[in-house]
């Protein structure tokens, strides 16, 4: 509840409004993955189980290497319109769409019913506690039966063809509006019109992604990083593991049982804020990792940070050392999220 009211109180509804750049758009790339053999495609590069996805409901997984590296962090829908609707991050786009396009071209020459389709759309993302109210005066769907992860197409504030999930990397509820670029400046308009929203920008997103915990691609996990290694274990299907069918699951899988060098923990502190690269050390002053992610969290009035160390050095309570602005100050490892999430499921 402290976040909700410090949402309200200090940034309000948030609305990201990311229009389209040269094609496509600033922060997410979308393509539809198309054909009987579409979950095939996907089970042959990510690491979780789509085949166990229920119509219009979608998941969080990874683009893997062999080595076990992770590619980039993407969101797979399976639609009840008979695709999958797959979400990246647009600086991956360019290595992502020739990942997929030359698996669907490998699967083709096999004989594969699959093909690949680029979605040209913006993307506006409204978060926040009454998020879900202010869309719904825009849309005739119950918003109500619309829970976390899950999607439905419909128009939105006279705008067709719109692609409403109940996601968002806030750890707040809200959506995210895939949009027809041209009607992608009305319907930011239209949701400014009520008081409660705010623009926001990038900067926000990323404080209140950092309090839920969760990892940006490129700083705190990355084609050297395994989803063991980076807290992300979750997303390993247990099929998978069993079948050991994935890019790198020969590396990965083992993690599970066995030990890794390091992990991916969060941190807090008091003083001056961590930053990415600032050092870890360990109570004796011996450097053990260093910062990926760090900012002071709006609302912990602490500062937060995610790093990786040892395993030795990760069991939440464990004090430790960071190096900021070469001054050595008092951390501590903590349990991620650092701000309980607030996502909307059905009671």
């Amino acid at each position: 509840m402290q976040r909700a009211v410090s949402m309200v109180a200090h940034l309000g509804l948030r609305l990201k409004v990311l229009p389209s750049a040269l094609g496509r758009p600033l922060s997410c790339a979308k393509t539809k993955i198309l054909g009987c053999d579409r979950v095939k495609l996907m089970e042959s590069l990510v690491v979780g189980d789509i085949a166990e996805l229920r119509p219009n409901q979608g998941m969080l997984s990874l683009f893997t290497n062999e080595a076990g590296g992770i590619l980039d962090d993407l969101i797979v829908t399976s639609t009840s319109e008979g695709y999958l609707y797959v979400v990246s991050n647009a600086g991956c786009w360019d290595k992502d769409l020739a990942l997929m396009q030359g698996k669907v071209r490998e699967l083709q020459n096999m004989g594969s019913d699959v093909s690949l389709e680029v979605v040209d759309n913006a993307l506006l993302a409204l978060q926040g506690p009454t998020a879900a109210q202010v869309l719904q005066a825009g849309v005739a769907d119950d918003l109500r039966k619309l829970p976390f992860m899950t999607s439905a197409v419909m128009e939105v504030f006279g705008v067709s063809g719109c692609r409403v999930t109940r996601c968002g990397y806030t750890g707040e509820d809200g959506v995210e509006i895939s949009v027809p670029a041209a009607g992608a400046v009305h319907l930011a308009t239209a949701l400014l019109e009520n008081p409660e929203v705010k623009l926001a920008g990038l900067a926000a997103r990323d404080s209140l992604r950092l309090e839920a915990g969760l990892c940006l691609y490129g700083s705190d996990i990355d084609e050297h990083t395994t989803p063991v290694e980076g807290s992300l274990s979750w997303t390993l299907g247990k099929r998978r593991r069993t079948a050991m069918d994935f890019p790198g699951a020969s590396v990965i899988v083992p993690q599970l049982k066995g030990k890794v060098q390091r992990r991916r923990v969060g941190l807090m502190c008091e003083g001056a804020p961590m930053r990415a690269h600032s050092p870890i050390l360990n109570t004796e002053g011996t450097v053990i990792g260093t910062v990926t992610s760090g900012c002071p969290s709006p609302c912990l009035k602490k500062n937060v940070a995610m790093g990786y160390v040892p395993c030795e050095y990760s069991r939440p309570g464990t004090p430790l050392l960071v190096e900021v602005r070469r001054k050595q100050q008092m951390a501590v490892v903590s349990k991620m999220p650092f701000v309980t999430t607030n996502y909307y499921t059905l009671k």
